[in-house]
């Protein structure tokens, strides 16, 4: 469905099977297994600074680097944490980028993959956390953080239903379709049948719009009307059809169109 920022180091030094980590245009030489003395001293003042400050004191780029410090305990992140920024354009980029994608960038391996994909999913589970039986009414604008949290980065089309029981509180998030750049398959009748077996009286339709226009195709436009006339006809309600950009979402009950 088309959318409602020194001298090289020897392998063998390696942890974790991390290649080692440029420092502009050389790595940074570990020995014995200890940080050079301005990397220690450069771990320790950006921890003290984000601790003394909070997150708002400290820009994404820092923000990455304290993120990769677990993964890569014996290396200088701060060129890898640039290099991120610069191939992805920012932290949220960097964090939901596809594995493969992330893997051509030197300096990354299984456990910088791991560090990312897991505050990828942190991130997800906390916004989630805000929504999930909480009547959306009253929650709309942490639904909709929600959305974008987990689909304004995504290379590929997804679409999502929030089904709601009958005082509209989210009871179920469901991914029921991943497709291409500009295209997802969505069954009403797949739709219809969850709704049926939750029980729920009522859904959000959401997909996202990975060039980041949220402007609803026509193709958007002819599925939202089957589903509206499929739930009417079971007496479930279809609130609303989000499509998530990058900086912005595009309402199809806003707009008029429901």
């Amino acid at each position: 469905m088309p959318r409602s920022a020194p001298p090289s180091a020897d392998p063998r030094d390696t942890a974790l099977s991390e290649p080692p980590l440029p420092l502009f245009s050389s790595p940074v030489l570990v020995t014995g297994g200890r940080l050079p003395s301005y990397v220690k001293d450069h771990r320790k003042r950006l921890r003290a600074r984000f601790l003394d400050g909070g997150a708002a004191a400290i820009p994404d780029y820092e923000l990455l680097e304290l993120l990769l410090f677990g993964a890569l305990p014996r290396g200088d992140v701060k060129p890898l944490a640039h290099a991120l920024m610069a191939r992805f354009g920012d932290l949220a980029g960097v964090v939901t980028a596809p594995e493969t994608q992330l893997c051509k960038v030197e300096g990354v391996g299984e456990s910088v993959l791991v560090a990312l994909k897991v505050a990828q999913e942190v991130g997800g589970r906390l916004a989630r956390a805000k929504v999930l039986n909480r009547p959306v009414i009253s929650s709309w604008t942490a639904l909709l953080d929600y959305c974008h949290t987990i689909m304004a980065h995504r290379s590929v089309e997804h679409a999502r239903v929030l089904y709601l029981d009958r005082k509209n509180c989210l009871i179920a998030d469901e991914e029921l379709g991943r497709g291409t750049v500009d295209h997802v398959p969505l069954y009403p009748r797949e739709v219809l049948k969850r709704a049926l077996d939750l029980d729920a009286s009522a859904l959000i339709l959401v997909h996202n719009h990975p060039t980041g226009d949220p402007t609803p195709s026509d193709q958007d436009i002819a599925l939202t009307r089957r589903v509206h006339d499929a739930a009417s006809a079971l007496s479930v309600v279809l609130h609303d059809h989000l499509i998530i950009g990058k900086s912005q979402e595009y309402s199809f009950r806003a707009n008029g169109l429901l």
